[in-house]
């Protein structure tokens, strides 16, 4: 099938630290359904972490907690996120730390991923097309493409800018003959975290 045809949900989340692991949790989440380049949908919502945002993240995210105080919870937003994604390719920069953050929280609802869900990563595709970069950050390889750059580190507006980047990589993809949406998977794809399911009564959030 050609990349033409096929729907990618780039999607970005904010949150409270590194490591949902160690406790950390989404706090925001973004996503845009694209086909080609026209856009088929948005997906934006808070969500209310239950735990403190630390300070450090408050400044690289400028989300406070009156911002998520009155947000729904992960169980509301999560089930709805899977369903805007349907049978969408998922695609993101760096889109392994977000996957991380998903999986894990949806495991938390005993809920996953389709196995089938493929997953893109534009760090992956920058890093393998653009060797000449200094570095392969967001900001650095839209530049280099010489996207605009406005609001950054806050899901949606990250999200619009890796769509504009996508873009660009799928095009240096295609002057390397990767035409087929089998091919590009096999070249960028990430293989999704895998996490042991829990049943939500089980589950502390604290």
């Amino acid at each position: 099938m050609n990349i033409e045809e096929i729907e990618f949900v780039v999607f970005d989340v904010e949150t409270t630290g590194l490591s949902p692991k160690s406790g950390d949790r989404i706090v925001e989440i973004g996503a845009v359904k694209v086909r080609g380049k026209t856009v088929i949908g948005t997906f934006e919502s808070f969500i209310n972490p239950r735990r403190d945002l630390p300070l450090e993240a408050q400044r690289i995210n400028n989300i406070t907690p009156d911002m998520v105080a009155q947000a729904p919870f992960s169980e509301q937003i999560l089930p709805e996120f899977l369903a805007f994604v349907g049978g969408a390719c998922l695609a993101g920069h760096n889109v392994k730390f977000d996957l991380d953050f998903i999986c894990y929280e949806l495991a938390l609802l005993n809920r996953k991923l389709k196995e089938e869900t493929p997953a893109l990563d534009t760090l992956v595709m920058a890093r393998k097309l653009m060797p000449h970069l200094t570095n392969h950050k967001l900001a650095t390889v839209a530049r280099s493409f010489g996207v605009t750059i406005q609001e950054t580190h806050r899901a949606l507006s990250d999200v619009r800018l890796t769509v504009d980047v996508l873009h660009h990589l799928i095009n240096l993809a295609h002057k390397q003959q990767i035409e087929k949406f089998q091919h590009l998977i096999r070249e960028y794809s990430v293989v999704k975290p895998t996490y042991k399911l829990q049943s939500f009564e089980q589950t502390s959030f604290f």
